[in-house]
């Protein structure tokens, strides 16, 4: 049996850090910018062509999250789409939560986490997590957006609960490991991929819903029509669009309805 070759990743002074947040590419530091060989990216990551690789996600994210205004963006963050997976890594754990707790995600009312994980993309949102867990006003919750919940995204929901603890621990925020357990974790049902390799585009897809839809007071009784839309195709077309040339101006202030009939016409 082949000897498997570890993972090599330089790590570089926070003064060298870029002033880029794209992650996977050319240099994270200790907010997350690393050296990689770029082939290793691809290889390991995603073995479908088609399928987003590391660097494409996170390119055509940081597109679309400058899309939306400062005053939008303001409730919501994100941590990079490579942190999940590498917190599952004992070498590269505890560089993770350090890179977490710069981010001070308790102060957002919303948290995108994406997931990474047998060549699969999930998405993974923390919701009102800027409240007391034990919040009579705001309940705070955590939804497992899948588009193949043929997979079984449950399986993720021990990890998930061990990251979320090891979070608040390196954050020095006093929390129990029984009241974490009580978080629920929600699955909503939301569009399914029709082949193994759009689970990244549908990812890219539910954030820019949420982004656009997302209540200013998020509450698990009330439904979640913010994955589900009649501008699906137009969505998914501008997904489409920033993957194969990483352009973005071309989409703002564009005509939904337009956009969508010629889109539909043409298929």
């Amino acid at each position: 049996m082949a000897k498997r070759k570890q993972l090599e990743i330089q790590f570089i002074g926070e003064d060298e850090e870029g002033t880029s947040c794209m992650v996977t590419h050319s240099t994270v530091s200790a907010s997350g910018r690393f050296l990689r060989n770029k082939r290793r990216v691809n290889a390991r990551n995603t073995r479908q062509q088609g399928m987003l690789n590391s660097k494409q996600f996170s390119d055509c994210f940081e597109k679309i999250w400058k899309i939306f205004p400062d005053n939008q963006r303001a409730s919501f963050t994100y941590l990079d789409c490579l942190w999940f997976s590498w917190y599952m890594d004992e070498l590269f754990k505890e560089k993770v939560l350090v890179w977490i707790s710069r981010k001070h995600i308790f102060t957002k009312k919303y948290v995108f986490v994406p997931i990474l994980h047998w060549r699969h993309w999930n998405l993974l949102i923390f919701c009102n997590f800027d409240k007391p867990l034990q919040s009579k006003t705001q309940t705070t919750c955590m939804l497992l957006l899948d588009s193949m919940q043929m997979s079984g995204p449950r399986r993720l929901e021990p990890t998930i609960r061990k990251f979320l603890l090891d979070v608040y621990e390196a954050e020095k925020r006093p929390v129990t490991k029984q009241a974490i357990s009580k978080i629920p974790l929600l699955i909503p049902k939301v569009p399914q991929q029709r082949n193994g390799e759009d689970c990244g585009r549908f990812v890219l897809y539910f954030i820019s819903l949420f982004m656009e839809s997302a209540p200013k007071n998020f509450s698990i009784t009330g439904g979640y029509p913010y994955f589900v839309s009649s501008f699906f195709h137009f969505w998914y077309s501008v997904i489409r669009g920033l993957v194969l040339t990483h352009t973005v101006g071309t989409y703002r202030g564009v005509n939904e309805t337009a956009v969508l009939t010629s889109y539909t016409s043409s298929t």
